[in-house]
């Protein structure tokens, strides 16, 4: 494990601090699916009261079973990264970080097609899953005619990084492909929805996500299941054999309670026998990439810097006696 960061380690805890006063004068988000219903503006992950800012360069689409993307096509495209948002399965749009990935699609020289997948509670799980699998398996079969290239990568943040866990699983073990996608990017994510030590130990400071938010989300995007049940690896990741999976990046800040998720599952891909590097972020919260902050800026060059050099696409049959064989 490598802990970045720590030489502005003041500044980040700094923010940390102000982060939670502000939270605390504001009223706890219930979590409850008719609270989630009458937020008006889903879109903004943060619940803010402006929606997120949509730019000329993004271009809507509909691609296979109706799913939609979001799609940006910078002018010299080395690969594809498809793009999976964060937001608790509930929150968030493909649309909210427009800036960020048109950045990312620039300068890492890649087209970025993110998924509007369906959300908690209206559409709970597997609505969302169903929708990432569809917009993975249709880059494999489009890609190149599409983009001009087979070099495909994956990720997200939060749940978005859930999810993409969960797509690579899915090819893998439903339809037999593995290495279609060379690469996976994951940010602070949760992959023991049962709850591991730190998620349960986190408390109720008010760090964008705590103990209470986490459980809160889990019943909306599993609302049938007890913990037991969201032990299921097609639920919770951490569980799963991660034999044949592509080489990851995991992220996460050690102020955060999905700290144990990307240890766990950072041991236990490498054990699986793929590469991994893991950044633990000196003092970082949970979404600390959302805010203006020098370990932002670092993270953003760290993974623009992976994306660009990483993830040669290489499609092979299922091993005999793999799984998905």
């Amino acid at each position: 494990m490598m802990i970045t960061d720590e030489d502005v380690l003041a500044e980040t805890l700094d923010f940390n601090e102000r982060f939670a006063a502000d939270a605390a004068k504001r009223p706890a988000r219930t979590g409850t699916p008719d609270a989630i219903r009458l937020a008006t503006l889903r879109r903004n992950r943060l619940g803010g009261d402006t929606p997120p800012v949509r730019l000329p360069h993004g271009r809507d689409r509909v691609i296979t079973d109706g799913v939609r993307v979001r799609v940006f096509v910078p002018d010299h495209v080395d690969g594809v990264y498809l793009h999976i948002h964060g937001g608790g399965w509930a929150f968030g749009s493909a649309d909210g970080q427009d800036a960020r990935l048109w950045r990312l699609a620039e300068q890492a020289r890649l087209a970025v097609v993110s998924v509007e997948y369906r959300l908690a509670p209206d559409h709970p799980f597997p609505a969302g899953p169903d929708d990432c699998a569809a917009a993975a398996l249709w880059l494999v079969e489009r890609a190149e005619a599409e983009f001009g290239t087979r070099r495909l990568l994956i990720g997200g943040e939060s749940a978005g990084a859930h999810l993409s866990v969960v797509t690579l699983l899915r090819l893998r073990d439903r339809h037999g492909i593995l290495g279609a996608f060379g690469a996976a990017n994951l940010l602070f994510g949760p992959y023991d929805l049962s709850m591991t030590p730190s998620q349960r130990l986190f408390g109720s400071r008010r760090l964008l996500s705590n103990t209470d938010s986490l459980r809160g989300s889990y019943a909306l995007f599993t609302p049938a299941m007890g913990a037991e049940q969201r032990r299921d690896p097609a639920v919770s990741p951490l569980f799963a054999d991660l034999s044949g999976l592509p080489p990851a990046r995991i992220v996460v800040g050690t102020e955060d309670p999905l700290l144990d998720d990307s240890l766990f599952l950072a041991q236990r891909w490498q054990a699986a026998g793929a590469a991994v590097q893991l950044g633990v972020v000196a003092g970082a919260m949970h979404g600390f990439t959302l805010f203006p902050l020098t370990v932002t800026e670092r993270e953003l060059r760290r993974e623009r810097d992976f994306l660009a050099t990483t993830g040669e696409r290489d499609l092979r049959p299922p091993r005999e006696g793999s799984v998905g064989a």
